[in-house]
């Protein structure tokens, strides 16, 4: 089976390149690549991309994901975010590939304290949010195959993300403020690339399993609660670790005004995915914690 994977050096890619390993033989590209092209700000070579090397399965990995310079530059993350997903469905569609390609709960309003199924009313708050929904729209209205995994809070051990910045700032300051009314999953890239792996296997089996899921670790927490679980991990594994701080306060989110607004309720009810691929979906806090063996 050959495998064409867009945006190798993310955070999702580069777990990537380990979990589809396995299954077959893997064109790992990113935006500076040269043989092919890996950009998706061209989405016409992209397209040839795909035509010259005939994949089976296309994984996209690749989006625009700044979601405050998205506001400021809306034309940039429509081309990266909608622009070229829809041309590599187009290909898709042409040579017989699936199409795997991740979007986000920002294509929800983040009102209510429900888990959102795949099925709801979406209504996107932002730039990236609207984006994210217009590549979803535009790879269904092609008609390839496609798995479409909508996930949330996503971190890895390579890379920036929230915990490191938590530990550097519990380093350095005796009281921290974090937001404490927006609710969600940290989930590890690794997760989200094995259960990618997974799923391919199924889908190219069973082509019904097509379609839109959502795919996040189980329970839910605020950033408050992340923040507080990462610092308190943090001092079981390394008690001589020198972390200064004393108070962790919960703060609401216009004490951190952004030029996106952030949804409050980012939870994805995965039980469509579970379901369909037969998979349990683990405690966000035992991924949390991984990562946390790992980089310290």
């Amino acid at each position: 089976m050959k495998i064409l994977l867009l945006g190798k050096n993310g955070q999702v890619g580069w777990e990537l390149q380990r979990s589809l390993a396995p299954l077959g033989e893997v064109l790992a590209l990113d935006r500076h690549s040269t043989d092919f092209c890996g950009d998706l700000s061209q989405p016409a070579r992209l397209a040839q991309t795909v035509l010259a090397y005939r994949p089976d399965v296309i994984v996209n990995a690749a989006a625009h994901t700044a979601v405050d310079k998205a506001e400021g530059e809306p034309e940039l993350a429509r081309g990266l975010n909608a622009t070229a997903p829809a041309a590599l469905a187009q290909a898709a569609a042409q040579v017989g590939a699936w199409l795997v390609h991740y979007s986000t709960d920002y294509v929800f309003n983040g009102q209510g304290d429900q888990p959102w199924q795949e099925g709801d009313t979406t209504g996107p708050l932002s730039v990236y949010g609207q984006t994210k929904l217009e590549g979803e729209q535009a790879i269904v209205a092609t008609g390839c195959k496609h798995l479409i995994f909508r996930t949330s809070w996503v971190y890895a051990a390579r890379g920036g993300n929230f915990a490191k910045t938590m530990l550097r700032l519990a380093g350095e300051r005796e009281r921290l403020t974090v937001i404490d009314d927006q609710y969600g999953a940290p989930t590890g890239a690794d997760l989200i690339a094995d259960v990618t792996a997974h799923a391919i296997r199924s889908a190219l089996q069973q082509t019904a399993l097509a379609g839109i899921y959502h795919l996040v670790a189980a329970g839910e927490t605020t950033w408050h609660g992340y923040a507080s679980h990462v610092i308190a991990q943090a001092r079981k594994l390394e008690p001589d670790g020198g972390l200064k701080v004393s108070e962790i306060a919960p703060v609401p989110t216009t004490a951190f005004p952004t030029p996106a607004k952030r949804p409050l309720n980012s939870r994805l009810n995965t039980h469509k995915l579970q379901h369909a691929f037969g998979l349990v979906l683990p405690p966000w806090q035992q991924g949390v914690d991984r990562m946390l063996a790992e980089i310290l």
